[in-house]
């Protein structure tokens, strides 16, 4: 028998960090082979080497990963099921000049899809009309009113982006009306699908395109890669006088950051692509969103994802729904203004709403998990929250508690909306589905990672035993040990701004591609305060005297800002995400800080 592997000893000895965290080297042996390789072979600094081997990539795979291209990894459109079929009907609709309804999700996947399929169409002089429900009142996806309602406006096309592979009997009513209805997907579907012209969905069973893991708005885009095609080849439309494509990348890689689906392949490139397109602010929308939230230097996926995307789906939320499509779509530079400077201030309202909902949600959880571990999945409810809000509450409880987390408010009708965030190795969606089925829940589904519910008062303690016994032992495997995956160990006199160009050639960051966690062995807090909303300010400082400034986002109220606060003058061992911050014009360097632990004394 092979000789038994030795347990890993835990990076810089922490095997209980502040936050309950063990701290272990990323790489293995095998992956820091491969850095090595990386390093000899192409000329990888160490460092970038190093990041890129702990999160897969092969020494082999380096130059096509550091420089993704969409010619080497867009997929043929035609491999996703249906996709030929949707095409046609579209471009049917584009010759005879029919009117289209374009029916999107209120977040962001689904108003960066609904731009998409929008812009392409007033390309060819078709004003597509964009509906998208109002959360609280109509709830996700396609709803019988609004179909009667395009149908009577004289939509013969609906277009569904982001949603309608779950809406059966909704869409089965729609060549009654007079409309056919072509499906733009990415969300889990269950056996029964609904009759439409084309469902393109790379997550129904018989899809073997292998693209599961785009969101909306990259299914969106190869639509529009497969029509522009349709146009050159069945039609012979010169390439110039069609659409470009390439222009529209930032919406793309809006969706995807937003979406939280993996920054791998396909995704990966959608993203490093987009993001060029966006630093050339073509689009109106974004460039004003960016002023009024005082984006700072270049678009980077932290912006994407927490300054542009909360602001957009601000609308969804507790505004108008369509203010985010809108804004993606307009032309006029004044419109745009005023749409941002109103998703401003739902932003900030929707924050001030989110705090007192969250204090709330907090105690509960807290009351539930206070005489031991509590259940597997955590499920709050309340008659007062916004439903618009319950999503950021489910996030958050999940990132405290490490484990899947809803939270669900009841109207007056006993009738209760909620939403759900997930571990990874935890299929919520699925879970949600199977409740679905059973009778438990109204309506839900969604993703391993997020899904939606609808259900009656009175099944709430039948839904909190399913999501326990579908759940318990997943959520049990993948929760076992709370580990922080440090990528490598440096010194406040290390950091510079060439250490971060070297990290962005890694990049960009985001799901199954995170950003490179460090640890900064044994420096001394010099400075630390409460600044904002509960973020935490401070200061660290090597032995040798060189500084590095951070911050603990959100942390005032927990462990971490609470060692913080009281160590000051203390060393500590400090764990972190680095990050260019510009301030008045320049570039500088700050710790996100992710975690810290105490230095034992020394013998």
């Amino acid at each position: 028998m092979p000789p038994m592997q030795e347990p890993q000893r835990p990076f810089l000895d922490v095997e209980q960090s502040v936050l309950g965290n063990r701290w272990s080297e990323r790489a293995n042996r095998f992956q820091l082979g491969q850095a090595e390789a990386m390093a000899t072979a192409h000329g990888v600094p160490e460092i970038v080497a190093r990041v890129l081997a702990g999160r897969g990539v092969l020494a082999e795979d380096t130059a096509t990963f550091l420089a993704p291209t969409l010619r080497d990894l867009m997929p043929d459109p035609s491999t996703l099921t249906d996709m030929d079929a949707a095409a046609d009907r579209i471009a049917r609709a584009i010759h005879a000049g029919e009117r289209v309804a374009i029916f999107g999700d209120y977040d962001v996947d689904g108003s960066t899809s609904s731009a998409l399929m929008a812009l392409y169409l007033r390309h060819f002089g078709i004003s597509a009309e964009i509906y998208i429900p109002e959360r609280i009142f109509e709830g996700y996806g396609p709803n019988a009113p609004a179909l009667r309602e395009l149908a009577e406006r004289g939509a013969t096309l609906l277009i569904t982006v982001d949603c309608g592979s779950t809406s059966v009997d909704v869409l089965g009513g729609a060549k009654a009306l007079g409309m056919d209805v072509v499906v733009l997907d990415h969300h889990q579907v269950g056996d029964a699908l609904p009759s439409v012209e084309a469902l393109v969905n790379p997550n129904r069973e018989d899809d073997l395109s292998g693209q599961g893991h785009i969101c909306a708005a990259g299914v969106t885009f190869l639509t529009l890669v497969a029509l522009n095609r349709h146009f050159r080849r069945v039609e012979n439309i010169a390439q110039d006088k069609l659409p470009n494509l390439m222009d529209w990348l930032d919406l793309v890689a809006l969706g995807t950051v937003c979406d939280v689906v993996p920054l791998t392949g396909l995704n990966r490139a959608y993203v490093v692509r987009g993001l060029e397109v966006m630093r050339r602010q073509n689009n109106p929308g974004l460039v004003a969103l960016a002023r009024v939230a005082k984006q700072d230097g270049p678009p980077t996926p932290f912006h994407l994802g927490f300054i542009l995307g909360p602001r957009i789906n601000a609308g969804g939320r507790i505004g108008d729904a369509a203010l985010g499509a809108r804004l993606l779509t307009t032309t006029d530079t004044t419109e745009a203004e005023a749409i941002a400077e109103r998703l401003q201030g739902l932003n900030a309202e929707r924050q001030a709403m989110e705090k007192a909902m969250l204090k709330q949600a907090m105690e509960e959880a807290e009351a539930e998990t206070m005489t031991g571990e509590g259940p597997s999945v955590l499920i709050v409810q309340s008659d007062t929250w916004h439903a618009g809000v319950v999503g950021l509450l489910a996030s958050r409880l999940k990132d405290k508690f490490k484990r899947p987390s809803f939270a669900i408010t009841f109207d007056d009708r006993g009738i209760g909306s909620g939403s759900g965030r997930s571990i990874p190795g935890v299929d919520l969606g699925g879970a949600v589905r199977a409740a679905v089925e059973i009778g438990i829940a109204q309506k839900g589904g969604g993703h391993a990672m997020a899904a939606g519910v609808t259900l009656d008062r009175a099944r709430l303690g039948d839904f909190r035993a399913h999501m326990e016994n579908a759940l318990a032992k997943a959520v049990a495997q993948n929760t076992a040990r709370h580990e922080l995956k440090i990528d490598a160990a440096l010194s406040a006199r290390g950091v510079s701004l060439d250490l971060m160009d070297q990290l962005e050639k890694a990049g960009p960051y985001g799901a199954s591609h995170s950003q490179p966690l460090f640890a900064f062995p044994r420096h001394t807090l010099r400075y630390a305060d409460v600044v904002g909303t509960n973020h935490v300010r401070l200061s660290l400082h090597s032995a040798d005297g060189a500084e590095l400034r951070g911050i603990a986002f959100n942390a005032a109220n927990t462990a971490l800002g609470e060692t913080l606060l009281a160590s000051r003058g203390q060393p500590l061992h400090f764990a972190g995400n680095l990050n260019a911050d510009f301030y008045q014009g320049s570039k500088r360097i700050q710790l996100r800080v992710a975690d810290a632990a105490i230095v034992p004394d020394r013998m």
